[in-house]
């Protein structure tokens, strides 16, 4: 498992020895169960999670009651559920919930601010971990406001390459921002082209 997290942190930092004692020292190993929520809408969201196994659902609920995916969090993901509720210390509107049983890493803010002053090189990592939040959110977006289910589809199956055979249909079709019918016949539709 710190293997996992190691070459993860290695992607944008290079952490002596030293500083990642003091990270994992700083980090807690969680394990939840498939439908166990880590946030709901309405509470503060008070930690990052990394995904060692498993995967979660970060999602929201319209006024009609529907479900909104915004993302997923797979292995070798980060995920705080609702960011803006993490980085404001406010009341958020996100849910994020595991889609099977799940093992995480997680850090609560207060140990992020003590891993930022005894490891300085950790404000960047997680400086360059928000940034590609704030892309990976915008570039959604775009795509949602711009493309057709196939190019929504298409940009999914890309940023989560293995995901789409372990997870229901509906939860592909909600991310893309269509019902499971549409989706179903969209996939059909799809295939009956490259044949």
């Amino acid at each position: 498992m710190n293997e996992v997290i190691i070459q993860n942190l290695r992607r944008h930092i290079e952490p002596s020895r030293e500083e990642i004692e003091i990270f994992l020292s700083l980090v807690v190993l969680k394990t939840i169960k498939r439908k166990e929520f880590l946030l709901k809408e309405g509470d503060v969201a008070r930690h990052q999670f990394f995904v060692v196994s498993g995967c979660l659902r970060t999602y929201t609920i319209d006024s009609g009651g529907k479900e909104h995916i915004l993302m997923f969090a797979p292995e070798d993901w980060w995920c705080s559920g609702d960011l803006f509720s993490f980085l404001a210390g406010q009341p958020g509107v996100n849910n994020l919930v595991a889609l099977e049983a799940t093992t995480l890493l997680q850090i609560s803010k207060d140990n992020l601010d003590t891993l930022y002053q005894r490891a300085p090189k950790f404000e960047r990592f997680f400086r360059i971990l928000f940034q590609n939040a704030f892309v990976f959110h915008q570039n959604r977006i775009n795509t949602n406001l711009s493309q057709p289910a196939e190019g929504r589809y298409d940009l999914f199956t890309k940023t989560y390459p293995n995901l789409e055979s372990r997870i229901p249909q509906k939860y592909v079709a909600s991310y893309i921002g269509v019902t499971p019918e549409f989706f179903s016949q969209m996939k059909a539709n799809m295939f009956r082209k490259k044949s």
